[in-house]
């Protein structure tokens, strides 16, 4: 399914622009996959943003409903007193992840509270004990979490960047704190904590 051209394809796309500045090599290479090029993705991103400022265009879930089809998933999520709704699409590039969407109580007309790619339901799970585990894109922020309990949510640079603050054993096996750097939920990079010293993961 696709809007004036507009599909699963080019919002891949999307996502890959915001991850262009951590690691332009994999970017790089996953636009390869697409079958698109940098100018073509960098059209996407444009056609997107000028997309969701438009006022005719969908909002909330719809939007997503628009460009990639009806969800895979919709699953109850709640979020401390709210009673919400997550809906997850997959998308090629990333197999064994989904695109989520969190709405609130309102469902399909309430405003959007968080847009990220998510550990697929029943995809494995992974096993991260140390830094040296955390490879970019190779984890969600879902996965982080819960291989170090205790991590720390704090916001991005921009809205598409979130950031987990945690400890974990270094190459050397001494817990060290460290700050995660993810764009869309994807891991993009590790690096020492303020204050702590180490050499960064990507």
């Amino acid at each position: 399914m696709a809007i004036n051209g507009f599909g699963v394809t080019e919002f891949q796309l999307v996502l890959l622009r915001r991850m262009a500045d951590h690691h332009p090599e994999l970017v790089e290479d996953a636009v390869r996959r697409l079958g698109a090029t940098r100018a073509s993705m960098r059209e996407a991103n444009k056609r997107w943003q000028a997309m969701v400022r438009a006022p005719r265009f969908p909002r909330g879930a719809a939007r997503y409903t628009a460009v990639l089809g009806p969800a895979e998933l919709s699953l109850p999520r709640r979020i401390g007193d709210l009673a919400c709704v997550a809906r997850q699409w997959a998308l090629p590039l990333w197999p064994e992840l989904r695109f989520e969407i969190l709405l609130g109580p309102a469902g399909i007309g309430a405003p959007l509270l968080n847009e990220w790619l998510v550990r697929a339901v029943g995809a494995p799970a992974l096993v991260l004990r140390t830094r040296a585990d955390l490879a970019p894109w190779g984890c969600v922020v879902g996965d982080v979490g819960a291989a170090f309990p205790g991590a720390v949510p704090r916001e991005g640079s921009a809205p598409t960047r979130f950031q987990l603050d945690f400890e974990a054993p270094d190459a050397d096996g001494r817990v060290r704190a460290w700050t995660a750097d993810f764009t869309w939920g994807l891991l993009q990079e590790v690096r020492p904590a303020e204050g702590a010293a180490g050499p960064s993961i990507g």
